[in-house]
C-alpha cells in the first residue's frame, strides 16, 4: 500500500513493486531494500488507531510491503507477551529486564513474522511453489505458511538440524532434504539458490539478498516493544544473531517509528553469537567496512544452531544499526548458552532453545563486564521454543529417576538425585 519502490543495496537498482522483485537481477546478491512512502503512512495512521487493531503483528499494516490485504497469509503471529523478569532481574540485579517471548508464535519462533510476510507476497505475486535454506526454524515457518497459502515448499536443512525441525517441516507437508555440510560455505544456501534460479521457484530464507520481504516481519517485534512499554523506547535490546537479519529487522522497526515522529530515539542494539560461529561481531570488534566482512572460516560449532550462519548475510546493514545506535556484539560459550536456557525455565517459565536463549546470555556476559546500568530498561528477545532442539535438551536436562510408588523411596530419591531440602 505504501511502497515507493525497491534498491539493490549494492548497485543502486531500484525496482517497482509491480515487477514482482525478490532478487537484484544483477547477480551480485545486493538485498533489495524497501523504500516506504513515509508521508503517505503518516497521514493513513496515527498512534492512537492503533489501539482498536487486531492483536497481531498485522496491526502495523501500513508499515509492511503487501499492497492486497486480501492476500495476507496469516496464523495470528505477533503480539508477543513482553514480559517483566522479575525474579531473574532479582537475581541479576536490575530493576528492569523485559524478556519479549517469540516461542508463542504458531510455530515456535520468530520466523513465523517473517514468513507470514514472504507467503503473503509469493500469494500476491502467483507463486506457486517456494524454496528455502534454513537450519529448521525458518523453513518450519516457511512450511506453515505455505500449507495455508497453498504453495508446495521444498526445503534444505543442514545434515545437523535436530529431529524436532524436520518432524514439524514434514507434517506440515514440506519436501525436505538434509545436505551435507563439509566445508565453510553454507550447502543448503548453495542449493537454495541454484533450485530458484533453475526452476523459477521463490526464494523465501530469513535473510535479505534473496528474499526482500520477509526482513520487514521482524520489525514489528521493535514496534511492539514500544506500545508494550506504554510508548518508551527501552535502553538496550539483546539480539540473538546469525544472518544478522533480525537485528536488522529490529533495527529497521525503530527507525521507521522515528522517521513518522512515533518516536524520537533508538535503543542500544546489541548482537549476540556463539563462540563457535561469530563472524558478524568479529567484524564489529574490527571496526569492519559493512560492506567487507569475512566469512567464518569453518563449518560452525555451537549448540545454537539456529545461528550458524557462516556468512552473515545482511551483515552490511546490521553493522550499521549498531554503529547508528551505539551498540555493540557478545560472544558467548556453548556453557553460557546453556546456564541461560536453564535460567529462563527455572526462574520465569519460558522453554527456549540455544538459540533463543543465547540473548539472555549475552546479557549477563555484558552485565558481568560492565556495559550496563543496572537502572536501564533492558529487553532480550528469546526467539525460539525449547522443543525445537529436543537432541540437545535431552543431552544437556538428562533423564528422571525411576521409583516404586513408596513415599520413603520418593524422599530419599529427591534428596540424592535432587539435592531437595525434605
Amino acid at each position: 500500500m505504501f511502497v515507493k519502490y525497491l534498491k539493490c543495496s549494492k548497485c543502486g537498482r531500484i525496482y517497482s513493486l509491480e515487477e514482482k522483485p525478490v532478487m537484484c537481477k544483477n547477480r551480485d546478491l545486493g538485498r533489495l531494500d524497501i523504500v516506504y512512502n513515509y508521508d503517505a503512512i503518516r497521514e493513513a495512521v496515527k498512534p492512537s488507531t492503533l489501539k482498536d487493531r487486531e492483536p497481531s503483528m498485522w496491526r502495523y499494516m501500513e508499515f509492511l510491503p503487501l499492497p492486497d490485504q486480501s492476500k495476507r497469509v496469516s496464523l495470528g503471529e505477533g503480539w508477543t507477551p513482553l514480559l517483566k523478569a522479575e525474579r531473574l532481574g532479582e537475581k541479576l540485579g536490575l530493576r528492569n529486564l523485559y524478556l519479549k517471548d517469540e516461542t508463542r508464535n504458531p510455530t515456535g519462533s520468530f520466523k513465523d513474522r517473517c514468513m507470514s510476510v514472504s507467503v503473503s507476497m509469493a500469494k500476491y505475486f502467483g507463486f506457486k511453489r517456494a524454496v528455502v535454506a534454513s537450519s529448521g526454524n525458518a523453513a518450519a515457518a516457511l512450511a506453515a505458511y505455505g500449507a495455508r497459502a497453498g504453495i508446495e515448499v521444498y526445503a534444505f536443512v543442514p545434515d545437523f538440524a535436530g529431529y524436532g525441525k524436520i518432524a514439524q517441516l514434514l507434517f506440515y507437508g514440506a519436501r525436505v532434504f538434509r545436505v551435507r555440510w563439509t566445508e565453510a560455505e553454507d550447502p543448503t544456501v548453495k542449493m537454495m539458490r541454484l533450485v530458484a534460479e533453475k526452476y523459477g521457484f521463490y526464494p523465501s530464507p530469513s535473510f535479505g539478498p534473496f528474499n526482500p520481504y520477509q526482513i520487514e516481519g521482524p520489525k514489528t517485534i521493535s514496534m511492539e516493544i514500544v506500545e508494550q512499554l506504554g510508548w518508551r523506547v527501552p535502553d538496550q535490546v539483546f539480539v540473538p544473531t546469525g544472518a544478522a537479519s533480525l537485528l536488522t529487522g529490529v533495527y529497521n522497526g525503530f527507525r521507521d517509528w522515528n522517521i513518522v515522529g512515533w518516536i524520537n530515539k533508538y535503543p542500544r542494539l546489541v548482537a549476540v553469537q556463539p563462540e563457535g560461529n561469530h563472524p558478524f561481531v568479529r567484524a564489529w570488534m574490527e571496526r569492519a567496512d559493512p560492506d567487507k566482512i569475512r566469512p567464518w572460516e569453518k563449518p560452525p560449532e555451537t549448540i545454537a544452531t539456529g545461528l550458524e550462519d557462516t556468512y552473515p548475510w545482511d551483515g552490511d546493514a546490521g553493522l550499521r544499526a549498531l554503529y547508528n545506535t551505539d551498540g555493540y556484539g557478545v560472544v558467548v560459550s556453548d556453557e553460557e548458552i546453556l546456564e541461560a536456557m536453564k535460567l529462563l525455565a527455572s526462574m520465569e517459565g519460558i522453554f527456549a532453545e540455544p538459540s533463543g536463549a543465547a540473548g539472555l546470555a549475552g546479557l549477563i556476559k555484558a552485565l558481568n563486564d560492565g556495559k550496563i546500568d543496572r537502572d536501564e530498561e533492558i529487553v532480550v528477545l528469546v526467539t525460539g521454543h525449547g522443543l525445537k532442539d529436543p537432541d540437545i535438551v535431552k543431552k544437556t536436562a538428562g533423564d528422571a529417576p525411576t521409583i516404586n510408588p513408596d513415599p520413603e523411596e520418593f524422599i530419599k530419591t529427591a534428596r540424592q538425585y535432587y539435592k531437595a531440602n525434605l
